[in-house]
């Protein structure tokens, strides 16, 4: 498989094709993901080449949807991995298993009993538990939401903010560690700004 193709692809066309409007879900959130995937993996001890090659290429591909659609992005970035990925001398199995691993990231998650899976969906909301990024990482989400149709006024966004953040919980023991005591603050910000 030649991962540094596929990655080199799908980074052209991100630039190219994205939304400037993705205030979140944009080309810094894909290498964000790609970046916290990398260092979850490390964490959880995994040393295969080639399950860290099929990682690597799930993270950057998990939001290539958003290309072509904003509902349903995920099913759309499977459909370009398995568009372009066979060109790139990836299996069927190889594919299949980073369809898998992005489909997992659907809200609400689920990546089973998939370490690789774990992984993918810690990496894909990591700032929850980011000290100093959460809120302006969440302020862009909320931008794009706006653009898209789901504009709240303040409190209805802290509502959604609480809910999320309280019934969110980390896959790894990895993420569990480096971010959970952190989310807990911002949680209990946002109970603050609600009291």
């Amino acid at each position: 498989m030649d991962c540094h193709r596929a990655e080199t692809y799908v980074l052209r066309e991100l630039r190219a094709h994205l939304s400037p409007t993705l205030y979140y879900h944009g080309l810094h959130h894909t290498l964000d993901v790609v970046q916290q995937a990398q260092a979850l993996a490390e964490g959880e001890g995994i040393t295969d080449s080639e399950l860290l090659a099929l990682l690597r290429t799930a993270a950057y591909y998990h939001d290539s949807g958003f290309m072509t659609t904003y509902q349903g992005h995920e099913a759309a970035g499977c459909d370009l991995a398995r568009r372009v990925l066979p060109d790139l001398e990836y299996t069927p199995a190889q594919i299949e298993l980073i369809c898998d691993l992005i489909m997992a990231t659907r809200l609400p998650q689920s990546p089973g009993d998939s370490l690789l899976a774990k992984i993918l969906c810690d990496a894909d909301l990591d700032y929850l538990g980011r000290p100093d990024d959460f809120w302006p990482i969440s302020q862009t989400l909320r931008k794009e939401l706006e653009v898209h149709g789901s504009a709240v006024d303040d409190h209805t966004w802290n509502l959604g903010q609480e809910k999320f953040l309280s019934t969110h919980h980390y896959w790894t023991t990895t993420a569990t560690a480096r971010r959970e005591a952190a989310k807990q603050a911002r949680l209990a910000e946002v109970r603050a700004l609600l009291a």
